[in-house]
């Protein structure tokens, strides 16, 4: 496969590179709340901090620096906006002239859900490759199920830090963060649908599995 091809897996991560950077720089141009930005972007931070310190001794494949790098961008864009406040509704009626939210019957912004749900979709299989790297010993669906655990806690963990920031920082500022809008069970939401989308990551690659 060209993906396996290492010239080509150099090219399009430089490519991802770049596109990364370009929306990464496009967010921080007169975000709708720079502290919120900030705040948000702290995990972009650490993540690419992470990924470059070890990409001498461990590369992923090609598939999963696509999965990590188009989480980080839509994350990026939640970060602009401050995830209550993404104008999907604005984009869908320019671009098509519907409205998802009419069209579900949503009354709130469901931005947040979206990224929650694609961070278990998209990160749990460069999790998989970490775990079969690092525990050459286990099996793939072992290493699909620990994978599944890690992104499980992860979205644990954050929901913890949101509601430790929300707390330090209070005001405007700590309910863009917290992003709630209102709903008392959001953080149960988004961890519900980390779950399910690290769950489908695995039905999907199951089923390729099987196919091939």
């Amino acid at each position: 496969m060209i993906l396996d091809n290492i010239k080509w897996h150099n090219i399009l991560l430089y490519l991802l590179i770049i596109i990364f950077v370009a929306v990464w720089i496009w967010s921080g141009i007169a975000p709708y709340d720079r502290g919120d930005w900030i705040l948000e972007n702290l995990l972009v931070f650490i993540v690419v901090i992470l990924m470059l310190g070890i990409i001498k001794k461990f590369r992923f494949s090609t598939i999963s620096y696509i999965m990590i790098v188009a989480f980080l961008i839509i994350h990026s864009i939640g970060s602009h906006y401050t995830y209550a406040l993404v104008p999907y509704e604005v984009w869908l009626d320019e671009c098509c002239g519907w409205s998802l939210n009419e069209f579900m019957g949503w009354e709130r912004n469901h931005f947040d859900r979206l990224v929650h749900f694609l961070f278990g979709l998209l990160c749990t299989y460069p999790m998989v490759e970490i775990f079969a790297r690092a525990l050459p010993q286990l099996t793939k669906q072992w290493c699909w199920f620990f994978a599944v655990q890690s992104i499980t806690a992860m979205s644990v963990l954050y929901e913890l830090v949101e509601w430790g920031v929300a707390i330090v920082f209070g005001g405007e500022l700590g309910m863009h963060y917290l992003g709630i809008q209102g709903d008392i069970w959001d953080a149960h939401s988004d961890m519900l649908l980390a779950i399910i989308g690290a769950f489908l990551a695995w039905f999907i690659a199951y089923i390729i599995e099987k196919i091939k």
